[in-house]
């Protein structure tokens, strides 16, 4: 598993796992429950100040929020453009300022928090449905390994597009589609491999 975890000794870092994803789940939650006037806009500062304050120093918060972004590139360009075509301008910005902010919020999660910290606190918070036959563990464990995935298929995208570009190749999503899938296939059955070697099944 990749962890998009920041060392850092910040406030955000040292709240303790549980309290925090409540915390920021609240804050993603209003943010999204935000009227669609272009005011709403300015529910894109949320994100700044929480990482720019997070504790990992003003310039290496705002460097971690720049990269977030640029990974949501794709995101704000396709969300933008379906509320332009139906919605118009103000709900598109509006509504696209919420769901950017809500992300980026939920963002700081992974990056002040490690991977055994959170596989520790959803365990706890999923113990009550073990009276209805949820193994809380296995639960905790898949959402973990979801949530670390992300930025490891991030990183065979980026793989894949150098070598297309190593190759004298214009970086294609047609042509990389199929590198992609075979490599996330790979990593899959890697993974698949390390958890079945821990008695994991």
């Amino acid at each position: 598993m990749l962890s998009l975890y920041v060392p850092a000794t910040g406030w955000l870092h040292r709240m303790p796992a549980g309290p925090k994803l409540a915390m920021l789940a609240v804050v993603a939650v209003a943010v999204a429950a935000l009227p669609s006037t272009w005011v709403t806009a300015l529910v894109l500062l949320v994100p700044v100040v929480l990482y720019a304050g997070s504790g990992m120093g003003v310039g290496r918060g705002l460097g971690v929020l720049a990269e977030a972004t640029w990974g949501l590139r794709w995101v704000i360009v396709v969300t933008a453009a379906g509320q332009l075509l139906f919605l118009g301008r103000e709900p598109a910005v509006a509504n696209t300022s919420r769901v950017v902010a809500a992300l980026l919020i939920a963002g700081l999660v992974p990056v002040s928090t490690p991977v055994s910290a959170l596989l520790d606190a959803l365990e706890r918070g999923l113990s009550p449905l073990a009276r209805f036959g949820v193994d809380p563990g296995r639960a905790a464990l898949l959402l973990t390994l979801t949530i670390t995935t992300i930025p490891v298929l991030a990183r065979l995208a980026s793989e894949v597009r150098d070598a297309q570009r190593a190759r004298g190749l214009r970086p294609s999503l047609l042509r990389g589609a199929l590198p992609l899938l075979v490599s996330a296939l790979r990593h899959a059955d890697d993974l698949g491999e390390g958890l079945a070697a821990r008695g994991i099944r």
